[in-house]
């Protein structure tokens, strides 16, 4: 159980994107309760492993592992995560206690060399890590070479800016976050990708029967955010997805309801499966799962089926 009035231990990886997320969280956590929050940094397999795509290197949760260790072992009382980072199974004994406001969650296009995505020259080289990605920008432009681009932010901007890519995407939000929006040349509709399931929001994730740490970070939920990601988190837990997949989906909550567009596909982009549900927010996940049947029984079953099997699962 956490003490009332202690310090809060907060894990989170040590990249500059989630350090500044970890730092949030403390600022809010100490300003709301007056309790003490350190930052404890945990090096997780997806930072270790930088140079093999994230679709080859298998598993879930490549981010997330090691530091669900440290909350199991009450090394830290709390986890900050990137919400397109967690699996959709959760150790029976941990909880996600809250889901923050999201910041913007749409691709971001940057690039040198044109203004948008629409101006690249044929055969320009765009750097990307996520078969999410890569499946809709190959399904409208598959003349394009798709180049692997993992690390740090910054890292991935440098290599862009020393003429390895003609263009990169990545996450609106992390460039929002870090105050380097200018850095972004268009922010791409959903119409040409569809973001990844839980981009733009934090999940703050705890020891499910520790009250005094629920206590303190509870407010940090934010309920439009929570019902939309729980609505995309349903319709990728009965898609069993993860890092090898191409599947996308983007939930809105408006009153009491729920829309979602979700989509599946093939990596090379030759097929593309999109759909649409609606729903009430008492249920979410339901909205999420029906979204998920709809697509399955249009034809993503075998694009599904197809990319497992060359995973080797």
């Amino acid at each position: 159980m956490g003490k009332t009035n202690g310090t809060i231990r907060l894990g989170s990886r040590g990249s500059t994107l989630a350090l500044w997320q970890a730092g949030f969280i403390r600022s809010e956590v100490e300003r709301k309760t007056g309790r003490k929050v350190e930052i404890v940094r945990i090096k997780t397999t997806g930072d270790t492993i930088l140079d093999v795509p994230l679709s080859r290197v298998g598993g879930k949760g490549l981010f997330v592992k090691e530091i669900e260790e440290a909350l199991l072992e009450g090394r830290v009382d709390l986890a900050v995560h990137s919400m397109k980072d967690v699996p959709t199974d959760l150790p029976e004994a941990l909880t996600i206690v809250a889901i923050t406001k999201r910041e913007d969650p749409r691709d971001a296009f940057l690039s040198n060399k044109v203004k948008r995505f629409e101006d690249l020259p044929k055969g320009a080289r765009v750097g990307t890590s996520s078969l999410r990605r890569q499946t809709q920008l190959l399904g409208l432009r598959p003349d394009l070479a798709i180049l692997d681009n993992r690390g740090n932010l910054d890292t991935r901007i440098r290599k862009m800016e020393e003429g390895k890519f003609d263009a990169i995407i990545l996450a609106a939000a992390g460039l929002r976050r870090l105050g380097w929006e200018k850095k972004i040349t268009q922010i791409l509709p959903e119409g040409t990708s569809l973001p990844a399931i839980g981009q733009g929001a934090l999940g703050i994730e705890i020891r499910r029967d520790d009250e005094a740490t629920r206590e303190a970070v509870s407010f940090l939920d934010d309920r439009d955010t929570s019902v939309a990601v729980r609505a995309e988190r349903g319709f990728l837990k009965r898609l069993e997805g993860g890092c090898q997949v191409p599947i996308a989906a983007y939930g809105r909550t408006n009153g009491n309801s729920v829309s979602l567009e979700g989509m599946v596909g093939r990596p090379d982009g030759s097929q593309i499966i999109r759909g649409s549900a609606q729903g009430s927010v008492a249920d979410p996940e339901a909205i999420g799962v029906a979204l998920a049947e709809q697509l399955l029984a249009r034809g993503a079953k075998e694009i599904l089926d197809e990319v497992y099997r060359a995973a080797g699962k």
